[in-house]
């Protein structure tokens, strides 16, 4: 496991660089993925607009999170999100929202690592996770929060595989090196993903 930091300093665009400009497919996969690894971590820590818009603005990137209507309107670009009027996502807002999501969950790397240990505990012990209340609430959140905002229907099984799945990836993500670890898994991902599949978790 990565070894416990405080919040990192803010991240140089050198840490989250691109050899080649995304597609706007693949800009469709990565601003997705931004929205379900932030959704994981608002369903794990009780994270509300108001925090995410603190570290917006201890990051120096008011400019891109400056309100609530900002932050509404960077969520609904995902094409997960149920609604209309999306707007597209830029480079810069993603490697924004990358910066604000690893240094909050740098903030509650406490909590991630105690989730993700009862995980691996209940899983030696062949447990269901919902057998620990952590992980049990964490799910239910995270569950309830996917089917109201967005417009797949996935299974409560799929639900549960993608939130667990999310927390151990959040866990990495909140390393001092994390938003160097989530650009790259972002863009690795909407690389080698096939284009028609490219918008689902």
């Amino acid at each position: 496991m990565p070894p416990t930091a405080k919040p990192s300093s803010k991240p140089t665009w050198a840490d989250l660089e691109l050899v080649d400009m995304p597609e706007p497919d693949q800009l469709d996969n990565i601003k997705a993925q931004l929205d379900l690894v932030l959704l994981a971590l608002e369903s794990l820590a009780n994270i509300g607009s108001e925090e995410v818009l603190r570290v917006a603005a201890e990051l120096n990137l008011s400019d891109v999170v400056a309100d609530r209507v900002s932050l509404w309107r960077l969520r609904q670009s995902s094409p997960l999100r149920r609604g209309q009027g999306r707007k597209r996502l830029d480079v810069e807002e993603a490697r924004s929202l990358v910066m604000i999501i690893c240094r909050l969950a740098n903030e509650h790397q406490e909590l991630i690592r105690r989730a993700v240990a009862l995980l691996e505990q209940l899983t030696e012990q062949n447990q269901p996770p919902h057998h620990a209340a952590l992980l049990g609430d964490y799910i239910d959140t995270f569950s309830n929060a996917y089917q109201e905002r967005m417009e797949d229907e996935a299974t409560p099984d799929d639900l549960t595989h993608l939130s667990l799945k999310l927390l151990i990836d959040l866990l990495f993500y909140s390393a001092p090196n994390g938003s160097r670890r989530l650009w790259m898994a972002l863009l690795d991902r909407s690389a080698q993903q096939p284009k028609a599949d490219r918008s689902k978790p």
